[in-house]
């Protein structure tokens, strides 16, 4: 398969050292995600053998010969995963200019595929309100639990990363405000709904009984000392929207991130409030959530407009 191919023989020890360096230094000065350096890894890797099979390195790669190695790492990848590696060569080369490794940088004019505009997906309410009802019957400890997820997803839009390292304390104080750390170590505010709070008591009052409890800071504990895993929230909400008569392809931590937002603006909530719930650096990443109005706001003016049903 084409992602074997990636892993195949091992680079220099000369492109394992700079590819090391720059992760380095990714890690500490933009702090990004374990599995964002993983895949960089993986991409500057693959660039890298490509490069090497041509004769050459990140140290002495000229411009020409950068763009003739793309087919040799590209062709396998779609248009997304091809944008990502080409942003991994650039900030590599970007870093190895500032590090003076060499003095000019080759990659500085390689052009990043054109992206489908894909807008978010989002639940109706009327599936949301299905999920929550059908959460609701399920008195077990798993239920409990579950149904505490699902409302403060749904209520503070967080990421599932972020949800899952809720700490005990601010619930048991039942704070009706949180301070996230999220993406690029920065904080945020974000707030509680009466529901949320509710059902976060409610499982408080379960979670006190484990074992687990003694030992877990964590609101929702996992296995070990470790708070509850992204792969078993992911399941718990497949297997509610199953039995909730939700399509389940459309049920996902994210997609509660993507319901809240849509529901906010569909509520009137503004651009730069939502941005700072949602925690995106760039507005326009908030904006993306204005295109999934046009249904709705055409059938406001369809139900609403005193002239609508004029000819």
């Amino acid at each position: 398969m084409p992602q074997q191919a990636d892993k195949a023989a091992p680079v220099s020890p000369q492109h394992q050292k700079m590819i090391g360096q720059y992760l380095a230094a990714l890690k500490a000065e933009k702090q990004i995600a374990a599995n964002t350096a993983l895949s960089y890894e993986a991409d500057l890797l693959a660039v890298a053998r490509a490069l090497e099979n041509r004769g050459c390195s990140f140290y002495d790669v000229t411009a020409d010969e950068l763009r003739a190695s793309m087919p040799i790492w590209a062709g396998h990848l779609v248009a997304t995963s091809q944008a990502r590696r080409i942003s991994a060569i650039k900030g590599m080369m970007a870093f190895a200019t500032a590090e003076a490794w060499r003095q000019d940088n080759p990659a500085q004019y390689l052009d990043r595929p054109t992206l489908p505009s894909r807008l978010p997906k989002s639940l109706s309410e009327e599936d949301m309100l299905k999920l929550i009802s059908t959460s609701e019957e399920d008195k077990s400890p798993e239920g409990v639990m579950l149904l505490a997820i699902i409302e403060i997803l749904y209520a503070t839009g967080l990421r599932v990363s972020e949800m899952i390292r809720l700490e005990v304390s601010p619930f048991a104080q039942r704070r009706q405000t949180l301070i996230i750390t999220g993406k690029g170590n920065k904080e945020r505010m974000v707030a509680l709904t009466d529901a949320a709070l509710n059902a976060a008591e409610a499982w408080l009052t379960i979670r006190e009984a484990l074992p687990v409890a003694v030992i877990s800071p964590w609101l929702f504990p996992g296995k070990g000392d470790a708070p509850i895993s992204r792969q078993k929230v992911h399941q718990l909400l497949k297997d509610l929207a199953h039995r909730a008569g939700v399509d389940a392809d459309k049920v996902s931590p994210h997609i509660l991130r993507h319901s809240f937002a849509t529901h906010m603006l569909n509520r009137g909530a503004d651009l730069r409030s939502l941005q700072m719930l949602l925690g995106h650096a760039d507005i326009s990443t908030t904006e993306i959530y204005t295109k999934t109005q046009d249904n709705r706001l055409m059938g406001l003016v369809r139900d609403a407009h005193p002239l609508a049903d004029e000819s």
